[in-house]
């Protein structure tokens, strides 16, 4: 099972790159946990330095813009 984490403060884009990340993962069938961290010091450690980002199993794949579904789902399919 993949992991997926979603790193921003909550403002839109971060929250529109979440609602993205379960939608494709829902139409992918895939099983994946969906998390969201807006702690900065949890974003800082990951090494985000910008948001939205996005890390799957612990890599960040996104950073600075919203992911598209065909982005999350390539993710998903490990390319």
């Amino acid at each position: 099972m993949k992991t997926i984490t979603v790193y921003g403060p909550g403002c839109m884009k971060c929250q529109k790159a979440e609602e993205i990340v379960k939608q494709a993962v829902e139409a992918a069938g895939v099983q994946a946990t969906v998390a969201k961290v807006s702690d900065v010091q949890q974003m800082v450690a990951a090494g985000v330095m910008s948001t939205p980002a996005v890390a799957v199993d612990g890599v960040i794949k996104l950073s600075g813009r919203i992911p598209t579904a065909e982005e999350v789902r390539g993710w998903l399919a490990g390319v």
